[in-house]
């Protein structure tokens, strides 16, 4: 089997999630192909590794792929924010969220994650759960499809993108990645057609993320992890976009402040002692070499917290 996505910063990853004595237990939010758990697996010889991922079909790449490394790794079929919500979540040493969408979504799922394939619409990580691209695209109301694709995906011509999909719709079902993009390019000014991104590029993340509320369980996932994770314990999260990054950020500041009880609390009630040590005051950015190796590497943003003491979900 031929692996296709690259680990972004995995020397980082590894530096900054270095097991120390008496943790055994990393927990790989986002396991994907497994290749930063297959590093793990191979440098620290006495880890293990939960590994989580909500597309059955990337898992089983990655068991194809950690074989070697037998009952040392363990595969869990779920979103990581309903799996650290749940009872019989583990409680790890290390946790590592790695929030890019896999280069195995772009070039082999047959989801239509890529505007440049023609492809069903669909672009669900887990193809049980929830509506598809298709569906949001041909339900929605247009002012809901330019928030949208204006609060996620960050386009400026949100509005004329939307009123275009509607208009399209009307003559059926817009039911490929193509036909999405095809729209799309019509719909914008002609010099946005000659820009350096292709016109379909902030339309297509933002239906991906609303599709599967990547910024939902994001922020339930951040909290989750805090609270699963053992006292002593690092978190370290790599981010894409702005949008991620700035939930991430704001939730570590959040989180090693001495006092964290809503601002409109008469008195402290927290303890006055913060609950994690922020590790990392500005993100660790991806060496030149390795964007020059890996491009999709450019936009990549670690940020590394320690547990401190016990808090609540």
């Amino acid at each position: 089997m031929e692996d296709i996505h690259v680990p972004v910063m995995l020397p980082e990853c590894m530096e900054w999630l270095r097991p120390q004595e008496g943790q055994s237990l990393l927990l790989d939010c986002t396991l994907g192909e497994g290749g930063h758990t297959a590093a793990f697996l191979s440098e620290f010889p006495h880890l293990r590794v939960i590994g989580l991922d909500a597309d059955p079909q990337a898992q089983e790449r990655a068991r194809e792929r950690l074989k070697p490394f037998g009952p040392r790794v363990e595969f869990v079929n779920a979103f990581f924010d309903q799996y650290l919500a749940s009872e019989g979540a583990a409680r790890p040493d290390l946790i590592l969220m790695d929030l890019g969408i896999s280069m195995f979504h772009y070039e082999l799922s047959n989801r239509g994650f890529s505007f440049r394939k023609d492809e069903a619409l669909d672009m669900r990580l887990d193809s049980r759960q929830g509506r598809s691209a298709a569906d949001l695209i041909g339900e929605e109301r247009e002012d809901v499809l330019a928030d949208i694709i204006y609060r996620y995906g960050e386009e400026r011509y949100s509005r004329r993108i939307a009123r275009a999909i509607v208009a399209a719709r009307s003559s059926g079902r817009i039911g490929t990645a193509a036909a999405l993009a095809d729209i799309i390019w019509a719909a914008v000014p002609p010099e946005v057609r000659r820009g350096r991104l292709h016109p379909a590029t902030r339309s297509f993340q933002a239906l991906r993320i609303a599709v599967n509320d990547e910024l939902g369980r994001l922020e339930r996932g951040l909290a989750g992890a805090v609270a699963r994770l053992k006292v002593g314990g690092s978190l370290a999260v790599i981010s894409f976009h702005s949008l991620e990054d700035g939930i991430v950020k704001r939730y570590f500041r959040a989180m090693s402040k001495d006092c964290v009880c809503p601002p409109q609390a008469p008195v402290c009630v927290c303890g006055g002692s913060r609950a994690c040590d922020l590790l990392t005051r500005k993100p660790i950015l991806p060496s030149e070499a390795e964007v020059e190796l890996n491009p999709p590497s450019r936009s990549a943003k670690l940020r590394v917290i320690k547990k401190l003491r016990e808090i609540a979900a």
